[in-house]
Parts: structure tokens; C-alpha cells; sequence
């Protein structure tokens, strides 16, 4: 059973929601941040590089405290207000090749330590506390989490109806996407939602794995230290954007390869015979059509590699996953790989666009071989994660990818 509540949450005027949401943080280079910050006065960008005009180095705490300040002066600027009365958030974001449309609300820290909200991948420890005490210093959380879950006709109809109606916010982005918000304050629907959001067992994090664990690790410490706690405050819950899993989309990360582990490229092959039916593909750019078959780029060329069932053996939902075939066949036992978060020797990156990456990062010489397999499925997370098992790292790329500052929550 999945709690799910409104919240009051700190917006962007109407006139400036545009201007004053962004995108992550990190998901700017470094020319483009300096362009947003150096022309647009109303970014959210400001609030978390506050100190950038004066190209300082400032430890984490003064960062934090300044990011607190900032946003205080939007608050004062009016750039920001607060509703009034709790909400949920109907956001809608279409693409240029699909349309996402889920609800923004808040959900409880009590779900994820009881295995209601499940994750699907490990967290760095230095990563949670560090956000942990962001959140803590500054008093607010401006990204929501990606939670997903099984598509319900009542939450359905709740967001029909309301796409019929005038959003609150409307607007375009660079990006050609464009952005629409409505919001739910009606208490009969409230409870709707709510409600069915009761009959939901589980909702698995899809995207935000450290905002989840960083938020319940503060929870549980603001909660020892109240001595007045009764579970109601703000900080029990933290900001999510609950989407139908039929709307997720997950992407692979294909595998880059400095060396061959002391081996030639003769024996390479030789060694993945053992395991796989190796067809050369030449310069034909090849990627996989079915589960169970990877892709590769060596010397110059293009090779099909699909599994050999015989000798592999399956064990558990993990080890039906391409990522962990890739891992426990190859990875480990040929190239020398066994830590493959932090072993420099591998690099990944997101295959949204095409498998042609796979060969131009070969080609430059930086890499050896490269891999590629198809997307995980949702099926297959939920599947993973319900037997109590972890996806490894830089196993799924997932979008939607959420804009900053839509809705701010208040600790």
C-alpha cells in the first residue's frame, strides 16, 4: 500500500515558469551554464550556483548555505510563491517523438524503509550524505524522483480530465519540448488519488535512487531529533513523479574497453567462442535484434555474439539480465574486470542515438573493443527487484528527464 499525499509546493509565477525552470544541473556543459547564468536572471540555475560570478572555491557547507540564501531572495523577488492549499501535480512533457504525463507528489519515507518504493540499483554512501546535508542546509528539494507504477484506470481518468482543461503552465523549450502543469486541489479527486495509490503494492524508483535514499536518511535523523515527531512533518516525505510504467523508457549504456587484458585480438575470440556463436559483420554496423546477443567492435569490425545456452546457466532474474551475461561471461572472467562501477579500464555511455559509437570511440584508439545489447525491459526490473536482487551499474538510462523548479518541497 503506497502512500501518496499533496503538498504545498513553492512554484514559479506563471509569467516566469518558463524562464526560471531548467534543466539538471549536470545536464549542461559548461558553455551552456555559463550562457543561462550570464542571460537569464530568473534561472533556478542562480539558486545552485550562487557563488558563480565570483569564481571562488567555497567548501560544501558555505555552498549550501549560500544556495539556502539565494532562494530566499527569489522568494522575496516573488519569483517563487507557495500554494495556498496541498496539491497534487499533474506535469506533461511531449517530445518530439512521445508524450509523458504523470503526477508530482509526495511520498512517504516509511514506504521506501518498508520495501513499498524499491530500487533497482546500489548507491554511493559519499553521494547520500553529501545530499543529505544539501537538504538539510538548504531546506528544500527542487527535482523530483521518477517513481513508476502500474497503469490505473482511475489515476487515468483523473489526468484525461484535466488535460481537457487551462494548464497552469504551458511553455516551449530549446529542446523542442513543450511543458504543461496543472494542478489538483480539489479534495474529492484528492482522495481519489490518494486511494488508489492505497491499492498500489509497489513503487519502484526508476530514476533518483540517492534523492530517495538522502531524503529517508534525513527523515529518520530529524525525526530522532524532534522530540515532538509524530510522523506528519514534511521531512517524513519527499517529492516524486509517480508515471504509468507503460510510459518509462529505458535505454541501454554501451561498454568501452581500454584493453584486452594482456590478450590479442586472436585470442580474444578464441576465449569468446567458448561461450558465444561469433558471426563476423565487417563494416556493416550491427546491433543486437533479440535478448541473449550483444554487439562488438574490435580492429575495425563489426561481430554478432549470441549466447550459447548451453553453457550458461541460469540462475536467478539477475542472471537472465544482457548486463549481467555481458559481466559474469566476458567482463570478469576475460577482460579482468571485477569492479565495474570504479575500474578505470571500462567506460560507458548511454546508447539513446545508435550504435555508430560504438566504433568511432574504438577507431580514435582511446579503446580496444566495445560492447553493445539491447534496452532492459520494465518487466525485467520489476522482476529483478522483486526477488530482492540489484541491477548493476550503468544498466539502464531512463527518461522521462525531469525539469528543476516546477515544483519546489519544503522540508
Amino acid at each position: 500500500m503506497a502512500i501518496v499525499k499533496p503538498f504545498k509546493a513553492v512554484r514559479p509565477s506563471r509569467d516566469k515558469a518558463a524562464l526560471v525552470s531548467s534543466k539538471s544541473y549536470e545536464a549542461y556543459t559548461p558553455a551552456e551554464l555559463g550562457a543561462k547564468l550570464n542571460f537569464n536572471p530568473f534561472s533556478f540555475l542562480h539558486i545552485l550556483n550562487p557563488d558563480y560570478k565570483y569564481h571562488q572555491e567555497v567548501s560544501s557547507e558555505q555552498r549550501f548555505q549560500l544556495v539556502h540564501k539565494k532562494y530566499n531572495e527569489f522568494k522575496s523577488n516573488g519569483y517563487f510563491t507557495k500554494d495556498n492549499k496541498p496539491a497534487f501535480y499533474i506535469y506533461q512533457n511531449n517530445t518530439p517523438t512521445k508524450s509523458y504525463c504523470g503526477i508530482i507528489s509526495a511520498t512517504a519515507a516509511e514506504d521506501y524503509h518498508n520495501n513499498v518504493i524499491k530500487k533497482h540499483e546500489d548507491t554511493l554512501q559519499k553521494r547520500e550524505v553529501l545530499f543529505e546535508k544539501y537538504l538539510k542546509k538548504t531546506g528544500f528539494n527542487a527535482e523530483s524522483v521518477l517513481l513508476t507504477y502500474p497503469d490505473n484506470d482511475i489515476i487515468e481518468n483523473i489526468i484525461k480530465k484535466h488535460q481537457l482543461e487551462r494548464p497552469e503552465y504551458e511553455f516551449a523549450t530549446t529542446d523542442k519540448n513543450t511543458h504543461f502543469l496543472w494542478v489538483i486541489n480539489d479534495e474529492e479527486e484528492i482522495n481519489l488519488i490518494s486511494k488508489a495509490f492505497k491499492n498500489v503494492a509497489t513503487l519502484y524508483i526508476a530514476d533518483g535512487h540517492h534523492r530517495t535514499t538522502s531524503s529517508c536518511l534525513l527523515a529518520k535523523k530529524l525525526s530522532g531529533e524532534n522530540k515532538n515527531h509524530t510522523g506528519n512533518e514534511p521531512y517524513n516525505y519527499f517529492m516524486s513523479y509517480l508515471l504509468p510504467e507503460s510510459q518509462v523508457d529505458i535505454y541501454e549504456f554501451n561498454r568501452f574497453i581500454r584493453d584486452l587484458n594482456g590478450l590479442t585480438s586472436t585470442q580474444l575470440l578464441k576465449e569468446l567462442g567458448k561461450v558465444f556463436q561469433i558471426k563476423k559483420k565487417h563494416q556493416e554496423i550491427f546491433k543486437p535484434s533479440e535478448k541473449n546477443e550483444f554487439s562488438m567492435y574490435l580492429d575495425g569490425e563489426f561481430y554478432a555474439l549470441s549466447l550459447k545456452e548451453s553453457v550458461y546457466k541460469i540462475t536467478d532474474e539477475l542472471s537472465k539480465l544482457d548486463a549481467q551475461i555481458l559481466f559474469t561471461t566476458v567482463l570478469k572472467p576475460i577482460l579482468g574486470i571485477n569492479d565495474i562501477r570504479n575500474d578505470s579500464k571500462i567506460v560507458y555511455s548511454q546508447n539513446k542515438t545508435g550504435s555508430l559509437e560504438l566504433k568511432t570511440k574504438v577507431d580514435t584508439g582511446e579503446f580496444k573493443v566495445s560492447f553493445g545489447m539491447l534496452p532492459a525491459t520494465i518487466n525485467e526490473l520489476k522482476n529483478i527487484v522483486d526477488a530482492d536482487l540489484l541491477m548493476p551499474p550503468k544498466t539502464t538510462f531512463i527518461e522521462p528527464k525531469l525539469r528543476s523548479a516546477l515544483t519546489i518541497y519544503e522540508l
